[in-house]
């Protein structure tokens, strides 16, 4: 499958991996690192954007929850949550049949 374009369907948590840090560099995409590479990703973003967005899907959104609350409990930079949104998506499984994959959006601000 191509990842050039956003819109299409990206089945390999490695390539979701590869299309966050080539096109939106204030976004992170959640897949099956450790959950402190996740962390360190998002802080290291939050030092040049004002708000970071991790996105996850299926399985992984717990892991999501986790950095974000990882980011704002255990560090004393001066973070907070904005906006969350859930969702889902309809994606093709490889059997060939239309299931629907949950989706989490959460926007870590840096205060200012």
């Amino acid at each position: 499958m191509s990842t050039e374009n956003r819109d299409t369907v990206v089945t390999s948590t490695e390539n979701r991996d590869k299309v966050a840090t080539s096109q939106n560099r204030d976004t992170v995409y959640i897949g099956k690192k450790p959950l402190m590479a996740y962390v360190t990703s998002t802080l290291i973003q939050l030092a040049t954007f004002p708000q970071v967005t991790i996105k996850a899907r299926g399985m992984s959104i717990g892991r999501a929850v986790d950095v974000a609350q990882i980011i704002l409990r255990k560090t004393d930079a001066g973070h907070s949550i904005g906006s969350i949104k859930i969702d889902s998506e309809l994606l093709e499984s490889q059997d060939g049949r239309t299931r629907n994959v949950s989706t989490i959006e959460i926007a870590v601000k840096r205060n200012t």
